[in-house]
């Protein structure tokens, strides 16, 4: 009866050792779920999304050293991304990919131009009518710069209340966690309900 109780123990061990190594792998490899902390990309993301990362969509990349061991496919212009900020890396942020290695970006007055011409991703919401002055802050007048190889420029969709590419400069494709590409859950704190219609959205 004894040999029998350590032989169902050391079975339920070595289930549960497998069943962490595949979440393990699956979260480092493949998906990840991450948690919208603030409104920098409404309306597209609302503060209690919860989401869903594509992380093999850019290649597989070594922990740690961030090297990419598995080239799949780079970033692409509106694309929503997650990854290590590079003020602080113990944070991950989340943005659009406004402009990709080559482009040359600049924001006049609110508008977009990638390589000279007006670009309007349709994603982008302006709330604040005033134009701050270059002089200011680079929000609404930045540029002309252009985005260096092996890096991406990315602004929050909510244009007037995010801090992003304008302020800190650009990503390192070595730094991209993944693509955003669905919301599982979606909780407002504010109402104390779940965001039903949220659900299952697909993340464009």
């Amino acid at each position: 009866m004894k040999e029998r109780h350590k032989e169902v123990i050391k079975e339920y061990t070595k289930t549960i050792i497998i069943a962490i190594l595949i979440a393990l792998f699956i979260r480092t490899f493949i998906v990840q779920a991450f948690k919208i902390p603030s409104g920098s990309m409404k309306e597209t993301l609302l503060i209690g999304d919860h989401i869903l990362v594509n992380k093999f969509i850019y290649g597989v990349k070594i922990p740690l050293v961030r090297k990419t061991l598995i080239p799949v496919s780079e970033p692409g212009r509106g694309d929503v991304v997650v990854f290590i900020y590079p003020m602080d890396r113990s944070k991950d942020f989340i943005k659009r990919v406004m402009a990709v290695a080559g482009d040359t970006i600049e924001i006049r007055d609110k508008k977009i131009f990638i390589n000279g011409t007006h670009y309007e991703d349709g994603h982008g919401v302006y709330k604040d009518t005033l134009i701050q002055p270059r002089s200011l802050q680079p929000r609404d007048n930045f540029g002309p710069v252009r985005v260096p190889d092996g890096h991406i420029f990315v602004m929050g969709d909510n244009r007037d209340q995010s801090y992003d590419s304008r302020f800190w400069g650009f990503v390192n494709l070595e730094d991209v966690l993944g693509k955003a590409f669905i919301i599982y859950w979606s909780w407002n704190k504010k109402a104390g309900s779940v965001r039903w219609d949220r659900i299952g959205d697909i993340i464009r």
